[in-house]
């Protein structure tokens, strides 16, 4: 079994969708910290996907910048998976632990990440007629980190293809019930908060009149 450092062992899981996460998992590597960095850099690439797109493909230069739908739509989203994929392949008998399955799971989304860089930076040097070019690479990126993330279920948890097919779709389904659950309770917690201070606002005005 191969020697790797860990930025070799991103290099190679990545390169190697099929083997690479089955050896990391026999040698134990994988680093948290390179983890959390790349789902940073997913944060910072959701922002610049969105955010500096040229204009001829994409006008988002409004006034208003709002830092809450990126977040959500990245840290937010990836931390839904782990758990969700934790919840639901403990009760599946799933071998893989919540540290591993961050792991793997930040190593598959690289090809997504790079391509929200990559395709900002080309809608800068190619015209509208080209944009097909931009929209291959948006999607071999998007194809790419499925195949990983699949095999990145399969391997931490030891499973079959049609096991691993079933604990990729209860995932998704439990990522759906925790946003849901996650909007209901960010609704409630603005409601409350709306009415505290509509008494705040109300006792102000009593004690001044």
């Amino acid at each position: 079994m191969m020697d790797l450092s860990e930025k070799q062992w991103v290099k190679h899981a990545v390169l190697h969708p099929f083997e690479g996460f089955e050896d990391m998992r026999w040698k134990k590597s994988g680093s948290l910290r390179i983890s959390f960095f790349i789902v940073l850099l997913f944060f910072i690439g959701t922002v610049v996907n969105d955010r500096l797109y040229a204009f001829q493909f994409h006008n988002s230069y409004d006034k208003l910048f709002n830092i809450v739908p990126y977040f959500v739509k990245s840290i937010v989203l990836f931390a839904a998976w782990v758990i969700g994929n934790w919840s639901v392949c403990t009760l599946l008998d799933g071998e893989g632990t919540l540290k591993r399955i961050c792991i793997f799971s930040a190593y598959s989304i690289i090809p997504y990440v790079a391509s929200l860089f990559f395709t900002a930076f080309l809608s800068h040097f190619l015209i509208a007629d080209e944009g097909v070019f931009i929209l291959c690479l948006h999607y071999a990126g998007i194809i790419w980190t499925g195949v990983l993330l699949f095999n990145a279920v399969k391997t931490v948890h030891q499973y079959s293809f049609m096991k691993t097919v079933s604990a990729v779709v209860l995932t998704l389904a439990a990522m759906l019930i925790m946003m849901f659950l996650l909007v209901l309770v960010m609704s409630l917690f603005q409601k409350a908060g709306l009415f505290i201070y509509s008494i705040y606002t109300e006792l102000q005005y009593r004690f001044r009149v």
